[in-house]
């Protein structure tokens, strides 16, 4: 059985330091302050300062992942006589995948004993993150490339992303709900619920009062969807607000029994469209 080919992902994934532990390779996508033209790899920003720099009304732009960077990273590994599965940040909220895509197509011709395999993950953060760590755990037990790309496909249906965010001014501006919907939240304590359909599109589900009760209902949402507590990990991410990250832990942890496998940060490339506050949870579940 061949395993000799290596995992690629992008910095969207909010793995940071875990990609080197797992010996993954990474592309990042980029992203300046308003009135700046210094362009910011994601990796090279501090989550903590960004954030209060966000507090303090900075505003940062994002940039996709363009083909000549995948290239970049694709073609030592094919030189160095390995395949690649990619898998990338979400279709439905970023080009990078279609870059990833672009570029193999491209490396095709010049390396056509080589083998990439581009999976669009239909995930963003830690959700496509969790992806990348399964296909991690997946190589390790002796999978082979196209056993483990088929194995990959197959959670996308299933993973649940549900997450809330503290601030609704990050939301209104992406365009994700008006300013008027913005501006009561603010006033009356309300927290939209969240989550990514099958599609890779965040879609607001429901509204409940107070950041406790958002907390409780991303709890909720595990013991609803994940009826089978073996289905796999628990990741969490935060827009620097460890204190609730740790709150959810201990809540699922009470009521469900599991621990979290893994915490990080929401890196700035994503928290630059939520917010500083953002909480959210992934797990396998029976649907999305």
């Amino acid at each position: 059985m061949n395993n000799s080919y290596r995992i690629v992902t992008d910095s969207a994934s909010d793995m940071g330091e875990h990609l080197t532990e797992w010996g993954v390779a990474s592309v990042s996508l980029t992203l300046k302050f308003e009135g700046e033209d210094k362009i910011r790899r994601n990796d090279e920003v501090e989550p903590v300062a960004f954030y209060n720099r966000m507090r303090e009304g900075g505003v940062a732009k994002t940039s996709a992942v363009n083909p000549e960077e995948f290239a970049l990273v694709f073609e030592p590994i094919l030189a160095a006589g390995e395949d690649i599965l990619y898998i990338g940040f979400s279709s439905g909220l970023s080009t990078t995948c279609n870059s990833g895509r672009i570029a193999a197509d491209k490396l095709a011709e010049k390396y056509p004993e080589r083998k990439i395999i581009v999976i669009d993950s239909l995930s963003a953060s830690a959700g496509f993150g969790m992806l990348v760590y399964l296909a991690v755990k997946k190589r390790e037990a002796g999978a082979s490339l196209e056993e483990n790309a088929k194995y990959i496909e197959s959670l996308i249906p299933h993973l649940c992303h549900w997450f809330t965010v503290d601030d609704l001014v990050y939301l209104k501006r992406g365009g994700r709900i008006s300013a008027a919907t913005a501006f009561v939240g603010g006033v009356l304590g309300i927290k939209p619920v969240l989550h990514m359909d099958i599609e890779g599109h965040l879609i607001n589900k429901f509204k409940v009062r107070g950041r406790r009760a958002a907390i409780n209902a991303l709890a909720d949402k595990l013991g609803e969807l994940m009826t089978d507590k073996s289905q796999g990990p628990v990741f969490i991410c935060h827009g620097d607000c460890a204190d609730d990250a740790a709150l959810l832990s201990s809540i699922i942890k009470e009521r469900h029994g599991l621990d979290t496998d893994i915490t990080v940060f929401t890196g700035p490339v994503i928290g630059a469209h939520s917010g500083p506050g953002t909480l959210a949870l992934f797990f396998i579940g029976n649907e999305r």
